[in-house]
Parts: structure tokens; sequence; C-alpha cells
């Protein structure tokens, strides 16, 4: 049952709680009272002002489930909190059923603001969903790869087994197996997920690479890892691959952090400096990368994901 008092003070309250920065929207001097302004709040989940005035306001009808999801990301509510919006609007919290694919305003202003670090975004099934411009000079420019096309893992195991180049990448094979043990993770997360249904039949069924890997049965979130890369335009270069969890959403934020002063650091700088991005597939995959050690704090799981 709806209690619209307690949805409408729950509005508030959150609304309150919520600064311009958390949401990327710039500061425009003194405010009389903390928090986002109505019309912020109106304006980012996509609705009309007065009809935001009225929910705050115990009027008008139930608002739908699209309003209440679309709200919960304009007040950067928790999952719990999402859940609480829900119910308190008499609706059922939709369960996580698929990865998310939306990146987070926040989220994005943080790889632009990165400059001198190339950063990109992954969902639980290793989909590229953001980029900065740096980084297009390690994966490749993602504006010219199709949505459905912009997958990591499935770029690792595209190359043929008997390419020799394979056999010669043994660090990065390390990489691709702690990869593949990560993906395993996630489809126990997301039983029966489409998305990541598909990868697996396909990758099981044209690469006996991926087929060994996963058979394994090795469950392990990805963690950071040390990465050396032959760049075709600046060379060598050396870098820690970290990688930080975006709380609610189970996405990855990849950063490529080279050491302070070093000659690896210079060669980020003067890819900045670089306007043209390479074309998609260019370095995909890691053609000329090679890993230089194991993923870092990682422990082997006993585990084992379902078949």
């Amino acid at each position: 049952m709806a209690d619209r008092s307690e949805l409408a003070a729950f509005l508030r309250d959150r609304r309150g709680r919520v600064v311009p920065a958390d949401v990327g929207l710039p500061e425009t001097g003194r405010r009389r009272t903390p928090g986002l302004r109505r019309q912020e709040v109106a304006q980012l989940a996509g609705m009309s002002v007065e009809y935001y005035v009225r929910l705050e306001q115990a009027r008008g009808p139930n608002p739908s489930d699209q309003v209440l999801s679309a709200l919960a990301r304009a007040l950067v509510l928790s999952a719990d909190e999402r859940a609480y919006l829900f119910r308190m609007a008499g609706a059922e919290p939709p369960s996580v059923r698929a990865p998310v694919r939306e990146v987070s305003l926040a989220v994005r202003h943080l790889l632009d603001s990165l400059t001198a670090t190339p950063a990109y975004v992954l969902d639980a099934k290793y989909d590229v969903l953001a980029w900065n411009t740096l980084a297009t000079h390690f994966i490749g420019d993602m504006a010219t790869v199709d949505e459905s096309e912009r997958n990591i893992i499935m770029w690792m195991f595209r190359r043929p087994d008997d390419d020799p180049r394979v056999a010669e990448r043994p660090h990065a094979n390390c990489m691709e197996r702690n990869s593949v043990a990560d993906l395993r993770a996630a489809y126990a997360r997301y039983p029966g997920d489409p998305g990541i249904n598909r990868m697996l039949t396909t990758l099981l069924g044209t690469s006996p690479r991926f087929s060994r890997l996963w058979a394994e049965r090795t469950v392990r979130e990805r963690r950071g890892f040390r990465k050396s890369v032959d760049h075709p335009l600046v060379g060598y270069l050396e870098y820690e691959c970290q990688v930080l969890h975006v709380p609610e959403t189970d996405q990855r934020v990849m950063l490529y952090c080279a050491e302070p002063g070093s000659p690896s650091e210079e060669g980020m700088r003067r890819l900045a400096a670089e306007h043209t991005p390479p074309r998609a597939g260019d370095f995909p995959g890691g053609a000329r990368n090679a890993t230089l050690g194991a993923d870092r704090g990682t422990r082997r799981s006993a585990s084992e994901g379902r078949q």
C-alpha cells in the first residue's frame, strides 16, 4: 500500500542531501537551503517541475515505475533507498536482472577530468560503456564501433589459437584467465542474462582457448594488475591498471596509471597531445601487449560456477 505522505517526506529529505556536484551540476552561488532545487531534480529526472512539486506535496496520481527509477537516479539513491522509494509509492522494487549500462554523470565527469590518464568503464560482462580521449590510444576509438561489438573479452578471444602471437604472450594469457574467472562470477550474479548467455554461446562455439579456461571453473572478481605495451606511437609503456568498482551499478572504471616522473608517464603525456585517435581494432585485445604479472591481491576460489 502506498504511503504518499512518507513518499513526499522522503523525496524532500533526499533532495536536501544531494549537492549539485554529486549530479554534475555547476555551483551557482550561495543557496538559501541545502541540496538541490526542485527544478533541478525535475530536470535530472526528465519531468515537469509542476509534476515533481505535486509529488513532494503528496498530491496527484501514484508515480509509475519509470518515474520512480528516474527519481532514484536523480537523487543518487542507494539500492536500499531505491527499494524504499518504490515501496512508499506502492510499487514493487524491480530486481536487477541485467548488468547496468547507464554510466552516471559523476563517472563521466571523472573520465573527462583525467586528461593524462587512460580511463574507461566496463560493465559486468566487459562491455565498454564510456571512455576518455586518451583511452582510445589503447583500446581504439569506440565511437567507430557498433555498440554491440564493444566487448573486451570478445576481442581477447577473437584471434585463433594457432596464431603464433598467442603462444608468444604467456603473461597476456594470464590476463585472459583472470578475465574469464571474472566473467564466471558475473554469470552467477546475473543468472539467465541474455547478453552473457549470448557471449558464452559464441565463445564456447568458436574459441577452444576460451572453452579450456571456462572449464577450469575459476571464480574471481577482477582486481588490479601490471601491464606493458609496445605502443606504435611512443614505444614501450609500463603502467598499473587500477580497477575502481562503482557502487550500486557493478561497473568498473579501468585506469592506466604510469609511475610519476617515469618515461612511461611522459609517453602518456605525448599520447594525450595526439589529436587523432587510432582506428578501432588497432589495439583491442592487446595484439602488441604483454602483461608483466598476474592480477595482484587475488585468490584462487574453490567455488564452482554453473555450466
